[in-house]
């Protein structure tokens, strides 16, 4: 069985009776099966995808199957599923079981999607590279010594690897489109808003949001046009009107972009990253698009700002596991504040801890002036001066990440080196507004490359049309 690139086309195979759904979970199954060694899937729920496959068959039997039928998705580890282990990859919720479905998730079910399984990531999607996970780090296909990227990694690999057609991740700085970029697959990231964050695992609330990993646009159109929209159990959910998404993506009117010319000027975009770009940008000029290269002297502040805010985020959000309510629980602890200490040194990694503990510093009396508040200024200022760009631009162009993916364990050392490498994805998460991943071919390694497209707030449409376009009419399959 050949690898699946859309809904589409399986819907077509089975409308047609040459596909059912019980050979093509088998099929996935077998995929699974032959790639653990990537270390993808934390968990692969066979009877329950296998009950589903056998109850949406007979709904399409009857003519009654919904939007996904047929679609067999992956979700990362921090997305609740009733009944369903949830440990978002950390010792700390080792044995959890979800007592009540995310709102993605039902909206997956309701729509008939049949879900394969939870997909590895970074603990608490705390990282890059998804080298923090308690299970191990997930290795990418192109090459199997080099990371997936993080946090949403184990999502990106089961598209890249055809070990399910599509899969959920989280963004909070860039855990979709980085790992997209890594493993040369599509990543969107909505609007923040734009998706229900009930029954996700929170990092840092005003940043995550739940976004898509697929082989094509129209899959992610859909997916978004099923799970956007109002939910009265997420009050950050924006209530505005969920467009077509999927009558929209071959629209094709020319656009105005503004390429940050700071980040292709940057010393630490690799050489073939930056080839591939600037390729790219006279294709986008050869579709009718018109190109403007922009300065953004805000560039050197959006790692700090990010992270500073995030951290502390983490730090309140995280407190909730103490071994008392739920979670990891020492059973030597002689008093109670030794067993918080205890079940918390012990139950969450490195990383996690390193990231609680910033988050506490700058929320701290005496420090909270000099930098939570501060970053919450930059943040407004970033915030501003991307919206005074787009009163002139349609959509903005740069970078997803400044280096191909790199080899496990070359950066865990150098934490610095780990957190500048979201310095193209964080722009999007300071400022809330929709940005997406597209493929650009490999490089001499044979590694992917990407591209990074940013819209205004609730402008996923033009990110989606422009992106399809340019996928479709692109001439070169490798961009250097």
């Amino acid at each position: 069985m050949k690898k699946y690139s859309s809904l589409a086309e399986i819907q077509s195979l089975i409308s047609k009776k040459q596909l059912h759904l019980s050979a093509l979970l088998d099929y996935y199954f077998k995929q699974i099966e032959a790639n653990k060694h990537l270390n993808a899937f934390n968990e692969v729920f066979f009877y329950s995808a296998n009950d589903q496959a056998a109850l949406i068959q007979k709904k399409i039997d009857n003519g009654t199957a919904g939007k996904l039928a047929g679609m067999v998705i992956g979700i990362k580890d921090n997305i609740l599923y009733k009944d369903h282990a949830t440990t978002a990859s950390s010792k700390m919720l080792e044995g959890f079981i979800s007592p009540y479905s995310s709102t993605v998730v039902e909206r997956l079910l309701q729509e008939d999607a049949i879900i394969i399984g939870r997909l590895n990531c970074d603990e608490f999607a705390m990282g890059g590279s998804n080298e923090t996970s308690y299970y191990g780090p997930v290795r990418n296909a192109a090459d199997t010594e080099r990371v997936s990227g993080g946090s949403s990694g184990g999502s990106a690999v089961a598209v890249q690897a055809d070990l399910c057609l599509a899969a959920l991740g989280t963004d909070t700085g860039g855990s979709v489109r980085q790992p997209a970029a890594f493993c040369g697959c599509i990543g969107l990231k909505p609007t923040y808003g734009r998706i229900s964050r009930y029954g996700v695992i929170s990092y840092a609330s005003s940043f995550d949001q739940v976004g898509t990993l697929t082989s094509s646009i129209s899959d992610a159109a859909l997916l978004l046009e099923v799970l956007a929209g109002a939910d009265e159990h997420d009050s950050t959910v924006s209530t505005l009107a969920v467009p077509a998404y999927t009558d929209q993506i071959n629209a094709d009117e020319p656009k105005r972009i503004a390429v940050l010319k700071e980040t292709l000027e940057s010393e630490a975009l690799d050489p073939e990253i930056k080839t591939s770009l600037l390729n790219a940008i006279e294709e986008f000029k050869a579709q009718g698009h018109t190109i403007e290269y922009v300065s953004f002297d805000l560039l050197d502040y959006l790692v700090p700002a990010y992270y500073v805010l995030t951290a502390a985020e983490a730090s309140s959000n995280l407190s909730r596991y103490d071994g008392v309510h739920y979670g990891y629980r020492n059973t030597s602890a002689l008093s109670l504040n030794d067993l918080y200490k205890k079940s918390r040194a012990e139950g969450f990694g490195e990383e996690v801890k390193k990231r609680i503990l910033l988050g506490t510093f700058v929320l701290s009396a005496g420090y909270y002036d000099a930098y939570y508040q501060k970053a919450q200024q930059v943040r407004r200022l970033i915030r501003d001066k991307i919206e005074k760009l787009f009163l002139d631009f349609d959509v903005i162009l740069l970078p997803v990440a400044p280096t191909p993916p790199f080899k496990i364990g070359e950066n865990m050392n150098d934490p610095l080196v780990m957190y500048m490498a979201d310095i193209f994805t964080v722009l999007a998460s300071l400022t809330g507004i929709p940005a997406i991943s597209i493929p650009l071919g490999n490089n001499s390694e044979g590694l992917p490359l990407s591209v990074q497209l940013m819209a205004k707030h609730f402008d996923e449409n033009t990110l989606l049309s422009m992106s399809n376009s340019f996928l479709n009419l692109t001439t070169a399959q490798v961009y250097l």
